[in-house]
Formats: C-alpha cells, sequence, structure tokens
C-alpha cells in the first residue's frame, strides 16, 4: 500500500486491474477511504487516471465495475469523467486496498 498523505490513513496510489463489461483494463488509480458512523459502513472513492480505452467502453456514462489491486478486489461504481477524462470510482463496504484494523498495524505519528 502506499499512502495517499501523511494525514490520510487509508488510501492506495498505483495500478490496478479495472473490470468493465467483462473487458479487464489496466489502470492508474488513487484511492482513499473513510469509515462513516453514521451509516456504519465504509467509504471509497477517488479518481482513475485518463485512458482512451476507458473513455471508449464508458462512453462517459455511470457504470458498475470491478476494481482490482494488489491487496483486494471491491465491486464499485464509475461515473461521469471530469474536465480532464478521469473518471470517478465509488464504493461501499471492503476496499479494494488494505484497510488498518488494529492499533499494531498503524505507523506511530510523530508528535
Amino acid at each position: 500500500m502506499i499512502p495517499v498523505s501523511e494525514h490520510d490513513e487509508d488510501g492506495y496510489i498505483g495500478p490496478a486491474t479495472l473490470v468493465l463489461d467483462g473487458t479487464e483494463l489496466t489502470v492508474e488509480v488513487t484511492l482513499r477511504g473513510h469509515f462513516q458512523p453514521i451509516d456504519g459502513y465504509y467509504r471509497w472513492y477517488g479518481r482513475i487516471a485518463a485512458d482512451e480505452q476507458l473513455a471508449k467502453l464508458a462512453g462517459g456514462k455511470k457504470r458498475p465495475v470491478e476494481l482490482r489491486t494488489p491487496d483486494g478486489t471491491a465491486q464499485g461504481e464509475i461515473s461521469d469523467p471530469d474536465p480532464w477524462d478521469r473518471y470517478r470510482v465509488t464504493g461501499t463496504s471492503t476496499p479494494p486496498f488494505h484497510v488498518p484494523t488494529s492499533l499494531d498495524e498503524l505507523e506511530p505519528q510523530e508528535a
């Protein structure tokens, strides 16, 4: 796992496999996530770097996808691309990246 920043505990930046309508694409992603205590769900989200093949397959529309990273696989959804042709990806529940589940897994914070 590559931390997103020193302030984000959960996240991933790097290569991923996106499955859309049975087609596997190798893409670059930036993902983050957090637990939402109000409804009890873990929400993960991020951006997929501009990819010509993804743009052709998705056609600028919201679509269900599967996202795979070296740490896991999750079902999610891509939405309309931004002005730079990056699709947003979101999901609920187990993310496609490792999430610390104990204090021992968290890196010590400097004071």
